[in-house]
This record gives C-alpha cells, structure tokens and sequence, in this order.
C-alpha cells in the first residue's frame, strides 16, 4: 500500500511538473503574440494617421486650386525644389515610393547598415514630407510610403523588444522588415489579404525569408485592426459589374494597352531625368537637382491647370468616380496622369506610385471604353485596366488582382483581374525587363554598401586606429 501511494505521487508530481513546463511554455507564446499584436497595433495606427493628414492635404489642395486658379503656379514651383532640399538635408532615404528601400534593407547582409535604409526617425519624417508633396499638388500617394514606414516602425519595435529581452527571439531582422512593411501595405489599403499577398510576391521575390507564422499573423493583424478602426469598407466604394460580352478580347486589349504603357511607366522612372534626357543635358540635372524640381513644378503646374485639377494629387476621386459611372474621362487624361506621376518621381520628393498608378488605368479603361464604343459595362473595364497598369508598372500580378478586388470588392471579376494583370505584367517585360522596385532597390543597396565602405575606410585611416603603409 505504501509503495503504491509512493508511486502514485511521484506520477501525480510528474504530472504536475510537465503541466507546469506547459503553462510557463503557454505563458510565453502569449506574451510574444501580445507583443507581436502591440507591433502591428503600431503599423496600423501610424498608417491610420498617415492616411488623415493625406487626406486632409488632397481636400485642402483640390479647394485652393478651385478658389485660388493661381494656387498650383506657387505651390508647386516653389514647394517641390523645398521638399526635395528638405528630403536631401534631414531624411536622404525616404525619396521616391519606399518599397524600393525596403527591399534593399532585405537584402542587405546583418550588420550596422541593414537598416540604415528604414532607421526610424528619418523614415518617420517621410510622413510630413509626402504630406507637403500632396498639399502642393504633386501626383504622388502614401502606399509606397506606408510601406516603409510600417517597415521602420515594426524593426524598431522588435529590436527593443529584444533589447529588453521581451520578445521575437526566435525572429530575424528581415522577419520584421517584412510583418511591418507588408502590414503597412495592409493597412494603407484596409487589405488585409493583399498583405499576405505582397509580402509573398514581392518581398520575397530574390530573398531568403523563412516565412514564420509571426509574419503572417503580423500582416493580417495591422489590417484587420485598420478594418476594425474604419470599418469593413473597400478603398473604392460603390463598384458593381459583371462579365461582359467578349470578355476576354476586352481583357485581352486592355492588358495589351496597359502592358505597354506600365512599361514604359516602370522604364522611365527608373532611368530618371538625366537618364532619359538628351546626353548634352544630363550634366546640369544631375548637379542641379533643386532647379529641376523647380522646373518639373511649372510642368506639373501647367499639366494640372490645363485638365482642371485633375492630376493633382493620387487621382482617388478620379478612379473612384470612374468606378461607380460617374466620372468620363476628357481626352487626353491618362496620358497627362502617366506624365505627371514620373514628373513628380523625378522630382526627388518621397511619394508612392500606387495609387496614382490605379488612376492612371482607371483613365485609360475609360478612355478605351470610348474609343471602342462599349455603352454599358465602361467600369468594368475602368476595373481591369486598373489591375492591368499596376502590375506591369511592378511586375507583381498577383498582388495588383488581389489589391484591386479587395479595394472594390469585385471578387467576382477576380479571374478576369488575374488574366488582365499576368498578360499585362509579361508584355510590360519587354519594355522594362527588370521589376521597377528590385531595380530600384538594387541601387539603394549599392549606395548604402558604398557609404559604409567609406566610412570603414575613412574610419581605418584615423591616427591611432590602424597602421598605413608606405607605398
């Protein structure tokens, strides 16, 4: 009897202990999901705040430019070469979209500079710097932005959370890179779908990513707490259509078009002002970057007063207009958005190409529509185009079809989306064989390797810390 109660406690002892070992191990999965949720917390308020001072700036520019006829011939001029002196002097890393910084920050070895390109403070300045751009009129969004700002938010969270031994052990630098910048994308577009998608398509295009669940969970998490904040509501509202007859000529032709212009699109903003300019030019862009910027503000200026407005800004009403039949497109429109985008990427000032990208094919399936004479179904085909420009002007069709239906809530349509943006994303091949951001952020990551190797070099030539020889 005695040995029997004997053995009876040891097993309930050891029983106690495993089930101790399991809530202390259960405790802590715990803690780190919280941290993880309070991370993505962070993403999404920040793109939520980002998303109302954009707002605001694209309301305040569109009633000064209809009060005030002379508003844009100030703002832009003037306001671009600022911005561009501002970015250069306090924030060099934040130009241009974003995601092109991200992506070399991946791909960066571990070390001081891997995230040089997302450092916190001076990506939090690409906020009120793409603010200003859009209060002046430049046609630039807070998608591409967002990304890189969700990026730098949820690396500076992990890496105090590490700091203080709280958390994401377990996880990379490049693991949160990537659960802050594709919850950013989530966020920016209240799709949370969409983020998983990016994160997968593009982030992990050329990058060794271990795809923890964290990562996942992270990205739904930033926008499922937008989408609980702003409500269950698509970024274009209001969209309703069906399959049209002939569906797939009219895919197939507006993939064709879209194919075309996406590429050279992504090509021009690659190469640049001096890259695409006459070679006798190309000297004084290069070192006169603020004279340019103040050269592309008249250009944007004139193109915005000669189309009513209507290529300041993303373009959002435009897009959202054309959506719901209630916007047409004057001739012309889609070409002047395209211009105006590049121009104001070229001007050197942080802004996206996101959402001016959807604009620009919203503008081009109307115009499409118009030319082919279809009557009814002219939004269905404004959808299409939109899928079809983004993902040749990234090469991601799958992230451009998944965006588009979840921003107008056309699932119905998602094969057409998906027939569109692949055809689309493989014609604009040929014009621009590289991706625009992974050639964009391959420069970024030689330029970051470059400075750290002059610093190492500059550093090594101080008295005291090596020995030089004589040659």
């Amino acid at each position: 009897m005695k040995h029997l109660f004997s053995s009876w406690s040891r097993l309930l002892g050891q029983k106690l202990s495993h089930k101790a070992v399991q809530t202390q191990r259960l405790s802590r999965k715990t803690i780190a999901f919280m941290f993880l949720l309070a991370g993505s917390a962070l993403v999404a308020l920040t793109s939520l705040v980002f998303a109302k001072m954009a707002d605001w700036a694209l309301e305040q520019n569109a009633h000064w430019v209809q009060q005030y006829p002379w508003f844009a011939w100030m703002a832009l001029p003037l306001g671009l070469p600022l911005i561009a002196w501002l970015t250069r002097r306090f924030a060099p890393y934040t130009a241009g979209s974003g995601i092109p910084q991200v992506l070399a920050s991946l791909s960066l070895p571990h070390g001081p500079q891997k995230t040089r390109l997302v450092s916190l403070w001076q990506t939090a300045l690409k906020i009120p710097l793409t603010f200003l751009g859009m209060l002046a009129g430049a046609s630039i969004g807070r998608e591409g932005p967002s990304v890189q700002v969700g990026a730098a938010v949820m690396a500076a969270w992990g890496a105090w959370c590490k700091k203080h031994n709280l958390a994401f052990k377990g996880l990379q630098e490049n693991d949160l890179l990537a659960a802050g910048a594709a919850g950013g994308l989530a966020a920016a577009f209240n799709a949370p779908l969409a983020g998983v998608v990016f994160a997968i398509e593009e982030l992990g295009r050329g990058v060794m990513l271990r795809w923890e669940r964290q990562i996942f969970i992270g990205v739904l998490a930033a926008g499922f707490i937008q989408v609980a904040v702003q409500g269950n509501n698509p970024y274009f509202s209001g969209f309703h259509g069906d399959a049209l007859p002939h569906m797939l000529a009219w895919v197939l032709l507006c993939a064709l078009v879209c194919g075309v212009a996406g590429g050279l699109f992504a090509r021009f903003l690659y190469k640049g002002a001096a890259g695409i300019a006459p070679e006798r030019w190309r000297g004084w862009i290069r070192r006169h970057p603020l004279l340019l910027a103040g050269l592309i503000g008249v250009l944007l200026a004139a193109v915005g007063t000669l189309y009513q407005g209507q290529t300041f800004g993303t373009g959002y009403h435009e897009a959202s207009g054309a959506l719901r039949r209630m916007y047409e497109a004057p001739p012309g429109v889609a070409l002047a958005k395209w211009a105006a985008t590049v121009l104001s990427y070229w001007a050197g000032i942080p802004g996206g190409i996101f959402t001016p990208a959807l604009t620009v094919g919203a503008m081009m399936g109307q115009q499409i529509a118009q030319i082919g004479g279809l009557e009814t179904g002219v939004n269905v085909l404004v959808l299409i185009c939109m899928a079809a420009f983004l993902a040749a002007a990234t090469q991601s069709p799958l992230t451009a079809s998944v965006i588009v239906m979840e921003m107008t809530g056309g699932q119905n349509l998602l094969f057409w989306l998906l027939i569109g943006a692949i055809f689309a994303s493989q014609v604009s091949r040929q014009f621009s064989p590289k991706p625009f951001y992974h050639a964009a952020g391959l420069r970024y990551r030689q330029r970051v390797q470059e400075e750290y190797a002059a610093q190492q070099a500059q550093t090594a030539a101080l008295p005291g810390t090596s020995v030089t020889r004589e040659k």
